[in-house]
């Protein structure tokens, strides 16, 4: 697993699609944390089992708390890569909607604001680019809901490549977590840390390097 960076208080790194943010008892599968036997881990945000890209981690309580204050007050920047089929109509935009988490079946969906258990979801897109029916779309999470990436642009008719729970048919989930930023929990100093997908797989070698701009 690829490590960007590391000291006593934080840990950050680049999770491959296919391994859980947090270990889950109702879930089998290895763990970030298994890759890292010999440190005590403390998950402040979660990236979905099949969506990869950069995560950070505190090693203690302490600097989890802070972190954890920083994603409350809206100082935690996440940018996502994602390929969709279709596209939305505007080349660029905001798209606001109210999820519902279905936490038994493990899915989210579009509901109307007054609805019990009804969560507002903020995110802000730009078309990058399109090749064979998908476009690459750059991301900026402003809510961190359950599935919101993957429910919002599929309740658009534009659902994330390989996403096969919302519609966005078979193959690996092209949804990348490419940016981060946030400030060190204890020196103070704003971190950034910035990774493109791996340009040799599909469908993310459909788009030219200088799509990915980071």
């Amino acid at each position: 697993m690829q490590v960007l960076y590391k000291d006593n208080d934080i840990l950050v790194i680049v999770k491959p699609a296919g391994i859980l943010s947090e270990r889950a008892e109702d879930k089998a599968g290895k763990s970030v944390a298994d890759m890292f036997p010999d440190m005590q881990l403390f998950t402040v945000h979660r990236l979905d089992r099949e969506t990869a890209g950069i995560m950070v981690y505190s090693l203690s309580k302490s600097s989890a708390a802070a972190l954890s204050e920083q994603i409350r007050g809206g100082e935690f920047k996440k940018n996502y890569y994602a390929v969709l089929r279709g596209r939305p109509e505007a080349d660029s935009g905001t798209l606001e909607d109210w999820l519902k988490r279905d936490a038994r079946r493990n899915i989210s969906r579009v509901c109307k604001e007054k609805e019990d258990g009804a969560k507002k979801a903020l995110l802000e897109y730009k078309i990058k680019a399109e090749n064979q029916g998908l476009c690459l779309a750059d991301i900026a999470l402003q809510t961190g809901r359950t599935h919101q990436i993957r429910v919002q642009f599929s309740s658009r008719s534009c659902p994330v490549y390989g996403d096969g729970r919302y519609g966005g048919g078979s193959g690996e989930l092209a949804l990348f977590a490419y940016s981060l930023a946030f400030t060190h929990p204890v020196t103070g100093k704003r971190m950034a840390f910035a990774e493109k997908p791996d340009p040799e797989r599909f469908p993310w070698n459909l788009f030219e390097t200088e799509d990915y701009s980071l």
